[in-house]
């Protein structure tokens, strides 16, 4: 009989059974024998300089691939240093599987190096948790943790594993293979409730469909578009969901952005939630007027009713339900409501529009946003990271791709310093395609250093600073609420990042015009490198999404 080692069985499990080829981690003493594993089954692995990187890259490798993505840190700081990350995907449901060393089991109790009791800090923050205690059982728990990371509503999950069940033989013969799933379960709503969601959006004279993270995991681009044509139905796509149909989609609201979702969800007398959370982005639902009926679809059934009465609430997965619903509707023509809505949105963003089709000095953010789109195209992915930096990015830039233009500190967490770790795994995940991340200067700090990840690994991702010398949105909101005079810890001044980045291998270029904005864009993507753009933009200017920041925090 073969013996195996416990890490190689890890390496072993991915391989064949997962078909993962990438896992984002780094390096420690306790999982030597798994990273071993990556040699002998071909696994690349690429190593980060923070461990919050590399959960944060396993999140996004789940939203650009379909399937989990793995990440595996040491022991004790290694684990604390990936929580934020874990905490983001477990808030943004993405399904990710943490695989972390531990103090050997022999040790429990004696004062090990690095021991502390990993499993009770993650479990509220996890959808499962477990440590394996037995070789043996080492491709069971893997089996385990997929399974669940997966199924329903997806989410982190976290596997913990000693050194002394790593470092040991087995038989190969006594450690089976798990087969992979072969099928997936998936619930139906009633034949009573898509009747009566059918009969709500066939009566509707201003439907809106709202889709969030629900419709990009369940992958239902050709459903969604066809139920869209049928009914006529203007759509705004949110969160990991946008891109699913193209930003230019005729009947797609983001040539208006968020200024089009808001008029719509005011004048509209049904709204189709697919996939979306009603969560403070949407003022926990205050912002739906009473008259609104709502027809709510959501894997997820205690999210159904979560802070509105759904009028029709059909629970299970985007394709599925849309597919089910899509003999039910009729053909409908709702191009006035839809003129109307973009006629009336264009007049509020009547001075946005102009600052971006106008050069300024200093620079307007919003220019800078139309400038990069104009360098750049829409056969690009966009990664957004930043407070005011997000509402510029995610109203100014569009995409035909999924996932196209992805708003990384906008979710639940609000975690910056997530732009540069997904803008890395988009690039490995989708090679063929130009990766772009905008950050905010405040956010571009917390994982800058991943531009050493970027040049050892040859991963040409493109950065570009919105650098406004603060941290914008804070800044703005303390003037607001305590005085020009009495700013605290907002401000960051002129740093020069671009010259970082050039020490450490890459490209970098700084501007400071609006004519050097193009020029520097094209000569950074031409390099071939990992690349910084380092644009000076306008101190004083901000966002529409500051002040309601502000009010919410200031709300008693």
């Amino acid at each position: 009989m073969n013996d195996i080692l416990g890490g190689h069985l890890v390496g072993k499990y991915l391989r064949e059974v997962e078909k993962v080829d990438t896992v984002f981690c780094l390096s420690g003493g306790h999982i030597e024998a798994i990273l071993d594993s990556f040699t002998e089954y071909r696994i690349r692995a690429i190593d980060v300089r923070h461990e919050q990187a590399c959960a944060m890259m396993a999140h996004a490798w789940s939203i650009y691939t379909g399937r989990p993505g793995v990440c595996l840190v040491t022991a004790g700081p290694g684990f604390t240093n990936a929580l934020t990350g874990i905490v983001n995907a477990f808030l943004d449901n993405a399904p990710v599987v943490v695989l972390c060393g531990r103090h050997p089991l022999r040790d429990d109790l004696k004062g090990a190096l690095q021991e502390m009791n990993q499993i009770d800090m993650v479990k509220p923050v996890t959808k499962w948790a477990a440590t394996c205690y037995d070789t043996k059982r080492i491709p069971e728990y893997l089996a385990a943790a997929f399974r669940n990371a997966s199924s329903g509503r997806p989410g982190p999950v976290f596997l913990e594993l000693p050194p002394d069940i790593l470092n040991v033989k087995v038989p190969v013969e006594k450690a089976p293979m798990p087969k992979a799933p072969a099928r997936k379960f998936t619930v139906h709503p009633d034949d009573w409730d898509l009747k009566q969601a059918a009969d709500v959006i066939n009566a509707a004279k201003k439907p809106l469909l709202m889709g969030g993270s629900g419709v990009g995991m369940s992958c239902c681009s050709v459903a969604l578009g066809q139920f869209v044509e049928r009914t006529g139905i203007p759509f705004i796509l949110l969160n990991n969901g946008r891109g699913e149909l193209a930003d230019n989609h005729p009947l797609s609201l983001w040539d208006v952005g968020n200024t089009g979702l808001m008029l719509g969800l005011t004048q509209a007398d049904v709204l189709v939630a697919v996939g979306v959370r009603f969560n403070w982005l949407l003022q926990s639902g205050a912002v739906i007027p009473p008259h609104v009926k709502v027809v709510r679809i959501d894997i997820d059934p205690t999210e159904i009713d979560r802070n509105r009465t759904a009028d029709v609430g059909l629970v299970g997965d985007a394709q599925s339900v849309l597919n089910q619903l899509l003999p039910l509707v009729k053909r409908a023509d709702h191009s006035e409501w839809v003129d109307m809505l973009r006629k009336a949105s264009r007049s509020f963003l009547e001075t946005e529009l102009r600052l971006r089709s106008s050069p300024s000095y200093p620079i307007h953010p919003i220019r800078l946003v139309a400038r990069i789109q104009e360098a750049i195209g829409d056969d690009a992915l966009y990664v957004v990271d930043g407070g005011d930096t997000s509402y510029f990015g995610l109203t100014g830039l569009t995409s035909k791709e999924k996932a196209g233009v992805l708003g990384t500190s906008s979710g639940l967490l609000g975690c910056l310093g997530t732009g540069i770790p997904f803008g890395i795994a988009a690039k490995l995940a989708r090679p063929d395609k130009k990766v772009v991340v905008l950050n905010g200067d405040g956010s571009f700090g917390f994982n800058a250093m991943e531009f050493d990840t970027m040049v050892r690994h040859n991963i040409p991702v493109l950065v570009i600073v919105n650098n406004d010398q603060a941290w914008g949105m804070i800044k703005h909101s303390q003037e607001l609420s305590i005085g020009c005079d009495r700013l605290q810890c907002a401000e960051l001044g002129e740093r020069r990042y671009e010259k970082m980045v050039e020490g450490l291998g890459g490209h970098g270029e700084f501007v400071t015009r609006d004519e050097e904005i193009v020029p520097a864009i094209r000569r950074a993507l031409e390099s071939g490198r990992p690349a910084c753009v380092n644009v000076m933009t306008d101190p004083t200017a901000t966002s529409p999404a500051t002040p309601l920041f502000y009010q919410a925090l200031k709300m008693e």
